[in-house]
């Protein structure tokens, strides 16, 4: 039995505080999906699936074989790293820290935006997180030191901290603004977005560089989160059936890597230099769940507060928004609890809204699962499209909500297209974007 939900005054009393508008400029995916923006939004629409089997002999003791892994070689969508970094580069990085490199590049291109001028740089800053270490690395080291302090690699502490990826990037390009990166579990890449967009509306610069980054599909991380009963273990024969989110036979996430960058710009910024624009952001929602280290608070208070606090921050009202991109991960509890919580937050208006989770295709990146798809939502808000959730065959949730189970849809509305971006981490931390189609 759930219990009641939470009411909120939806005033907009608090809205709208500093006005310098902030939209989108240029976006890179390094994913399971493929690499390169294009190639996974394409995959993703098409409704393919980048989750696999984990053939390594080490995961066959383990309950869960599946994973959404970037897929490697020399074909257009797949990484070859070595093409892209020196031996001795890929020394002094791990491999999280390398994805987001190579989705900054593209990003950066893509907005046409690389700055020659000191001002320039000096104005443009990053905020890019990584959820988890490299857990390998971690392991690799201490057996090292078992041969000799010596053995110890000078760089392991580089590569090891979540703050790397922001450091390397700033590095490479000369961006002397804002140098930033949070560490919030599952919702990192989103509080990254969302912390970079108030810096730009702030005022404190005009350019940002945001997302996350993870790659820590191992043995060990596997393991662990196996024990804590929340990897789908019923799927290991059907990897591309294994991430159903909302379906009724759910039974964990699959855990997945990459890097999504996103270039955030101040409108005037933008706009003299004629930068192509993707979309608008209009809010950002932060809250704390208070309940449990894992599991979300059973009556969807944390998640009804971000999303109150995106739509009061955008200065907008619920009945504009007509798309949420959910954070679902296809675990039996939070999937249900997360739909409940829109619902209730969204009232009689839940009949025009569209939900869905695009982790049926790629899985759950972990610290980059809000960046990458919040890059998804400005697509869709861009096209005119929303994205399917994948194995969705049967709800198990009573709902007046829509979805698009398994194929894409066309995004209909009478007005400008508006959604919501939700991302949930571990401990209890929340943030919701709101993102919009950009109008003059």
């Amino acid at each position: 039995m759930f219990i009641s939900f939470v009411i909120i005054n939806r005033t907009l009393t608090t809205a709208a505080r500093c006005k310098r508008r902030v939209v989108v400029t240029g976006l890179g995916v390094v994913s399971p999906l493929g690499i390169g923006t294009q190639n996974a939004w394409q995959a993703l629409i098409a409704s393919k699936s980048g989750i696999t089997k984990l053939i390594n002999p080490e995961y066959d003791k383990l309950p869960c074989k599946v994973g959404a892994l970037i897929p490697k070689g020399n074909n257009p969508n797949e990484l070859n790293i070595d093409s892209y970094f020196t031996k001795s580069e890929l020394r002094t990085m791990c491999p999280a820290t390398a994805y987001a490199l190579i989705a900054t590049e593209e990003a950066l291109n893509n907005a046409n935006w690389k700055p020659k001028d000191e001002t320039d740089k000096r104005d443009t800053g990053v905020a890019v997180g990584i959820g988890m270490i490299d857990l390998i690395d971690v392991c690799a080291t201490y057996e090292a030191l078992k041969k000799g302090y010596n053995k110890v690699s000078p760089y392991f502490v580089p590569r090891i901290l979540p703050n790397m990826a922001a450091g390397q990037i700033s590095i490479k390009y000369g961006f002397r603004g804002p140098n930033h990166s949070v560490s919030t579990a599952c919702a990192t890449g989103a509080h990254a977005i969302g912390d970079a967009f108030r810096f730009i509306r702030g005022g404190e610069t005009s350019v940002m560089i945001c997302g996350g980054a993870e790659a820590c599909i191992s043995p060990l991380a596997i393991a662990a989160f196996c024990r804590l009963r929340a990897l789908s273990t019923n799927k290991n024969d059907f990897p591309y059936e294994a991430s159903r989110p909302f379906d009724k036979d759910r039974d964990g996430f699959v855990m997945g890597e990459g890097a999504a960058i996103l270039v955030l710009e101040e409108l005037n910024h933008a706009l003299e230099r004629k930068a192509n624009i993707y979309a608008e952001v209009l809010g950002y929602g932060l809250s704390g769940d208070a309940a449990h280290l894992t599991a979300p608070s059973e009556d969807g208070t944390g998640a009804i507060l971000a999303m109150d606090r995106a739509i009061k921050d955008a200065g907008i009202k619920t009945i504009e928004i007509t798309f949420i991109n959910a954070h679902a991960t296809s675990t039996p509890l939070g999937d249900s609890i997360e739909l409940k919580a829109i619902e209730s937050f969204m009232g009689h208006h839940s009949k025009n809204i569209t939900v869905s989770s695009t982790k049926g295709a790629h899985g759950h990146l972990l610290g980059a699962a809000g960046n990458l798809e919040a890059v998804f939502t400005i697509l869709a808000i861009k096209e005119g499209i929303i994205p399917p959730t994948l194995n969705l065959h049967k709800l198990d949730t009573k709902t007046n909500l829509s979805f698009a189970p398994n194929v894409k849809k066309n995004w209909n509305t009478v007005s400008r297209r508006v959604a919501l971006k939700n991302a949930f981490g571990f401990g209890g931390t929340n943030a919701c974007l709101c993102f919009a189609q950009y109008n003059e």
